[in-house]
């Protein structure tokens, strides 16, 4: 059965509330995914999985779960392209998807701004989460559960 895989620990509160609702309402089995212990609602369909503090173990253990159909949100473009080459689906916690038609330039951005960092340029972090990212996010969640429920 598809479930969905959540790069907990930089997913925000407001995506993370939209999570646990899906979770109680629409059943969708959940695994979050951090390196501390994180307070979620006590339902059936969710779990919490916690990795050893380390550079990206929770990318490690998200990549190594992920089935073909399942969903993983994360705004991690390098798990990302790990999960789309595995057939899952991925999105943003701002609601975009990364797919095999853009994952290619979104590491090639993410690679060229790393280096612009790595050479003392101030690139800026991103912007606060907006109402209108947490609609993008909610619509994206809703299609591929809305694509689960077709596919059973």
């Amino acid at each position: 059965m598809p479930r969905i895989w959540i790069d907990a620990d930089a997913t925000p509160k407001k995506v993370k509330e939209l999570l646990f609702r899906a979770a109680q309402r629409r059943r969708v089995p959940m695994t979050f995914v951090a390196n501390q212990y994180l307070t979620v609602p006590r339902f059936p369909t969710i779990k919490i999985h916690v990795v050893p503090q380390g550079l990206d173990k929770a990318d490690d253990y998200i990549a190594e779960q992920a089935q073909e159909g399942d969903l993983v949100i994360t705004a991690d473009v390098p798990l990302a392209a790990r999960c789309v080459e595995k057939e899952a689906m991925v999105i943003s916690p701002r609601g975009r998807l990364f797919d095999s038609n853009n994952i290619a330039a979104s590491l090639s951005v993410r690679n060229f701004n790393e280096e612009l960092r790595n050479a003392g340029v101030v690139t800026g972090g991103p912007s606060s989460i907006t109402p209108k990212d947490i609609q993008s996010f909610a619509n994206a969640l809703d299609r591929w559960i809305q694509g689960r429920r077709s596919a059973q």
